[in-house]
């Protein structure tokens, strides 16, 4: 058997025009990295580019972009919600996303958010009676969600994860790693 730490994963960071491009960036090399396989989800598969200019697909060994329709919440251990207040609201419109969001929520899979990510989290219904971080500008969304909103950097709350503004994405990112591990050990049966 192969263990929860090897075992290949796999994760989708959904977006859309306008992105934060430093939350994509760093999520998507810093998933790579790791060895994880990484989708890239825009609307019907769309290249789209970043506020600063950054385009998706982001190199030429990338990927092509999925679509919203190929989302399956059985082929992800993680789904990242990056920020950039642009994407975010046109993502969190979709109800394919919605739909993805609440079911990767109902399976027990990572939902990470990052600063204004949670926005998607918040239209799929998955932060009602969590603990949550917000950047300011959507803090309100989040506590009218039903959020217990704390001030911090980034909150791990069960599979929620949540995390406050773009320079603490390291900490997110590492919160990321060790909730899929811890979830999967959990799944383990124990040895005899």
């Amino acid at each position: 058997m192969t263990s929860p730490a090897t075992t290949p994963r796999n994760a989708v960071i959904i977006t859309g025009p306008g992105f934060q491009d430093h939350d994509v960036v760093y999520t998507y090399y810093r998933l790579l990295e790791e060895g994880w396989n990484v989708d890239v989800a825009t609307k019907d598969g769309g290249d789209v580019t970043g506020k600063y200019g950054i385009p998706l697909p982001m190199d030429k060994t990338a990927k092509p972009l999925i679509s919203f329709d190929q989302l399956d919440s059985a082929a992800y251990d993680a789904v990242i919600l990056t920020g950039g207040h642009e994407a975010p609201d046109r993502v969190r419109q979709d109800a394919r996303v919605l739909d993805f969001v609440r079911a990767m929520d109902a399976a027990g899979k990572v939902v990470a958010g990052l600063c204004h990510g949670p926005w998607i989290m918040v239209s799929a219904g998955v932060l009602k009676g969590r603990r949550a971080c917000a950047y300011i500008g959507l803090r309100d969304d989040v506590i009218n969600a039903g959020a217990d909103v704390v001030d911090s950097d980034v909150i791990v709350d069960g599979h929620i994860i949540t995390c406050s503004y773009y320079a603490y994405v390291g900490r997110f990112m590492r919160a990321v790693f060790d909730t899929v591990n811890a979830l999967a050990e959990a799944k383990q049966p124990a040895a005899a």
